[in-house]
C-alpha cells in the first residue's frame, strides 16, 4: 500500500521541488482561467453582434490581467515579500495609466458605444456639430460620411461627450425609415394658411417618391417672423442628401413666388 504521507516528506525535502509543483498548478490554473473567461467573452461579443476587433480587445485585456495575477502568485512563491509585490504592481498600473489613460479611455468609450448601440452603421446621425450617415464603428472611432461627401472620423470618447441625434425611426407600418428635420424662417408678408399652403403642395410633389408624408409644425412665433420645422422621411439614409436641399429649395421658390403674386 502507498504511503502518502511519507511521499510528500520526500517531496518536502528536495530542494525547489515543491516550488516547481506550486508553478505547475498556478500555470495550470492560468490556463484553465483564461480558457474559461475567453469562451464567455466570444459568446458575450457574438450574442451582442460586436465587431471583430472588440472582441479582440477584450480578449487582449482578458488575458493581460490572468498573467499579471499569475506572475504576481509566482512572486509570492518565490519568496519576494508582499510589500515588494504590491508595490511593483502599483508602480506597474500607475505607469500604464498614465501612459495609456487616453487609449484605455476610448477603448472603454467605444465598448459603451458598440453595447449600447445608440446608432448603427448606415443611420443618419447628427452628432454634435457633425451630420451624416455613420460608415464604420471601430473600437476608437466612428466614420461619418457628410452631405459634402467628406469622411470624418470621431472618437468615440469624443462622442459620449456630444449630444447624439439619430434620424431613424419606426414607421406606423413597421419599416424602418429615417426622419430628418430642418427648420425655416419666414417673415410675416404671407400669412399662417399661405404658408401652410405651400408646404402642402410641396408635400404633394414628393408624395410618390417618399414613404410617408412631408409634415411641418410651427415652432417659435415672434413679431418679425415664423419658424417651421419640417419632418422629411425617406427610406434610405443616403436620399436626405438628395430631397433635403430638394424640399428647401421647392418651399423657397413657392414661397418668393407667392410673395411675388400677392404684392
Amino acid at each position: 500500500m502507498v504511503d502518502w504521507s511519507e511521499i510528500f516528506t520526500t517531496i518536502s525535502e528536495i530542494p525547489y521541488l515543491l516550488t516547481v509543483i506550486n508553478l505547475a498548478i498556478i500555470g495550470i490554473a492560468a490556463i484553465i482561467v483564461e480558457r474559461i473567461l475567453t469562451r464567455q467573452i466570444r459568446r458575450f461579443t457574438i450574442r451582442k453582434e460586436l465587431p471583430p476587433e472588440v472582441t479582440n480587445g477584450l480578449l487582449l485585456v482578458t488575458r493581460l490581467l490572468v498573467l499579471l495575477g499569475a506572475l504576481i502568485a509566482v512572486f509570492s512563491i518565490g519568496g519576494l515579500p508582499p510589500e515588494w509585490i504590491v508595490s511593483v504592481s502599483a508602480l506597474a498600473g500607475m505607469a500604464v495609466g498614465f501612459a495609456s489613460t487616453r487609449t484605455v479611455g476610448n477603448l472603454i468609450a467605444g465598448l459603451y458605444v458598440m453595447i449600447s448601440r445608440p446608432f448603427k452603421v448606415e443611420d443618419y446621425v447628427q452628432i454634435g456639430g457633425i451630420e451624416g450617415i455613420v460608415k464604420e464603428i471601430t473600437i476608437n472611432y466612428t466614420k461619418i460620411l457628410t452631405p459634402n461627401g467628406q469622411t470624418v472620423s470621431l472618437s468615440n470618447q469624443k462622442i459620449l461627450d456630444q449630444t447624439i441625434t439619430n434620424y431613424r425611426v419606426e414607421s406606423l407600418k413597421r419599416r424602418k425609415i429615417y426622419c430628418y428635420t430642418f427648420e425655416v424662417t419666414f417673415d410675416h408678408s404671407l400669412s399662417a394658411e399661405k404658408l401652410e399652403e405651400i408646404f402642402e403642395k410641396t408635400s404633394k410633389k414628393y408624395s410618390k417618391e417618399l414613404p410617408q408624408k412631408i409634415d411641418y409644425k410651427l415652432v417659435k412665433l415672434t413679431r418679425l417672423e415664423r419658424t417651421y420645422r419640417i419632418y422629411l422621411y425617406v427610406k434610405r439614409p443616403e436620399e436626405i442628401f438628395t430631397y433635403y436641399p430638394k424640399v428647401l429649395d421647392e418651399i423657397i421658390k413657392k414661397w418668393e413666388k407667392t410673395k411675388a403674386e400677392t404684392s
